[in-house]
């Protein structure tokens, strides 16, 4: 079986009396999407936080290509390989789209503080940038004014900027969110061809989607891992269906 490129071992985190994250362990492998679902609260985007280093856990580890990450930041971690797309838009909104993507590429070269500088003609720069925009079809506005974008339009561009960090993994929090039918199919045949350049630990509400991307499903309820499995074995899990599946269903 292929090693996992990114491994957590009984990751554990309380807030006061909550316990969010509950002796979690999982794995994501080369070339693989595996898909973490659960029900709203479960703790899904605490434990995305912690695997991406904006939150310490308080106990466990996390491996990273057979390297203990667990004491690295957020910036020591993506520069390592661990590309992350957020829940809540993170894109700077007054600036355009190209900028926001050549952001990105400047994070990736360690000198984000170099956009203050008059760095637009860097044709290495514009090149990297550019060329993420038309992976997820937004080169025809790159000068548009980011806070103009659709929602939609605004989780490409954050795809775009994750992708000139040029990842090895990708942790992805719930980017179908407030897409609509016809974006979502396009995200998801995106992602269903971006797994073959690096494995996704995907967090998602989505079920068709999930169901149509996921390797495996690992489900989440009040901070544990009840189950893991395909997507066929989740939806025959009997404990998967009363916790979450049948709930889902039911709405």
């Amino acid at each position: 079986m292929t090693e996992p490129l990114l491994r957590i071992e009984g990751l554990r985190k309380s807030f006061g009396a909550l316990c969010a994250t509950d002796d979690v362990s999982l794995t994501l492998r080369p070339g693989e999407i595996h898909a973490l679902i659960g029900p709203n609260g479960a703790g899904k985007s605490t434990l995305i936080k912690q695997i991406a280093g904006g939150l310490a856990p308080d106990a466990g580890q996390i491996f990273f290509d057979g390297r203990d990450i667990t004491g690295f930041n957020t910036v020591a971690r993506a520069r390592a390989g661990l590309g992350r797309t957020f829940q809540i838009s993170s894109l700077a909104m007054e600036y355009t789209v190209l900028q926001n993507a050549m952001l990105g590429a400047l994070g990736r070269a360690g000198s984000v503080w170099r956009f203050f500088r008059p760095v637009m003609q860097d044709a290495g720069l514009r090149s990297a940038a550019m060329s993420a925009l038309e992976r997820v079809g937004l080169e025809n506005l790159a000068t548009r004014r980011t806070a103009d974008l659709s929602h939609g339009q605004r989780r490409q561009l954050e795809v775009a900027v994750a992708l000139t960090l040029q990842p090895r993994a990708f942790l992805m929090d719930e980017p179908m969110a407030g897409l609509g039918a016809d974006g979502s199919r396009r995200l998801t045949g995106f992602l269903d061809g971006l797994r073959r350049e690096a494995p996704i630990l995907l967090v998602e509400h989505d079920m068709e989607a999930v169901f149509a991307l996921a390797d495996r499903i690992s489900v989440l309820v009040y901070g544990r891992i009840i189950a893991t499995g395909t997507a066929d074995e989740i939806r025959a899990n009997a404990d998967v269906r009363e916790a979450y599946l049948g709930a889902e269903e039911a709405g």
